[in-house]
């Protein structure tokens, strides 16, 4: 069903969410967004809602199997909008927000839907799950000016790290089970990318509920949201796979005619399966096995 405005959708749109989990796709170009809804179709989301421009165009049977919003997507404070509005009516059911050119990858996704993930990390009393966006770029920019190439995708297999979250409110010491995460793209030319966007972590799944609020820097206003473990043990992790950097620098005028290629030592193939995520530290599969 389409939705002409936010604001409708909001009002009688609430069918979206009669069973979860749910996939909300921020439609900010019109590169890969087939190919994202369909993926996320695959992962196992009962229903997803597509946030895009009024000129984006679906097939016909896809488009029936989705619930569009013609909603422009400029910055990030429209995604925040949308989803704390979403948050309003969605109570109790778990939510996954992404952009178009971005996939979801967790532990044993090729044999395990979303769905079993979310009910084994609710039975660990978690209400949210830390994703890390990993960036993907093609490996000839020449062949794929855009920096996107779904067949020949390659990712960066180190050069990750984690720094404590400092909190304003305790003398900016590090906020407990919460930290900052660097890497990828956004580190390596990080000239290029505002001080406030460098972090790749994002509270990419979670469980909607009264007075929740998602925050600008992708972090949620109650802070056990934000953490990557519980006190006892680590829990699952998730990534997220995506083109949105390289194709932010390759289309930016300010950063295309420094690159020339994305390609440096540690660049290898990404072979689109879990265990290469896994094998390189860029999600946990905490007690599930």
């Amino acid at each position: 069903m389409r939705y002409p405005s936010l604001e409708q959708f909001i009002d009688t749109g609430k069918a979206a969410f009669a069973k979860g989990p749910v996939a909300l796709i921020f439609v900010e170009d019109l590169i890969e967004v087939d190919s994202t809804i369909r993926y996320h179709q695959l992962t196992g989301f009962q229903s997803i809602v597509v946030f895009g421009p009024e000129e984006l165009e679906l097939p016909h049977t896809l488009e029936q199997e989705i619930h569009r919003v013609d909603y422009p997507v400029l910055e990030m404070s429209d995604v925040q909008k949308a989803v704390n509005a979403v948050i309003d009516i969605a109570e109790g059911v778990w939510l996954y927000y992404c952009y178009n050119g971005e996939y979801l990858f967790y532990p044993f996704c090729e044999t395990r839907n979303v769905n079993e993930l979310l009910v084994f990390h609710t039975e660990e009393r978690r209400s949210a799950m830390l994703t890390y966006v990993v960036d993907l770029y093609a490996g000839d920019l020449k062949r794929y000016p855009n920096a996107v190439s779904l067949d020949h995708a390659w990712i960066d297999k180190s050069g990750y790290y984690a720094l404590g979250r400092p909190d304003p409110e305790n003398h900016n010491y590090p906020k407990e089970r919460q930290l900052d995460f660097f890497g990828g793209l956004r580190w390596r030319y990080e000239e290029h990318v505002p001080k406030d966007r460098r972090k790749i972590d994002r509270v990419g799944l979670f469980k909607a509920k009264r007075d929740l609020v998602l925050r600008a820097d992708n972090t949620f206003n109650d802070e056990e949201y934000n953490t990557y473990a519980c006190p006892w043990h680590n829990n699952l992790t998730a990534a997220i796979v995506s083109f949105r950097t390289a194709k932010a620098l390759k289309l930016n005028a300010g950063s295309t005619y420094d690159i020339h290629t994305f390609k440096w030592h540690n660049s290898v193939p990404f072979d689109w399966t879990s265990q290469q995520l896994l094998d390189l530290g860029l999600m946990e599969p905490g007690q599930w096995f």
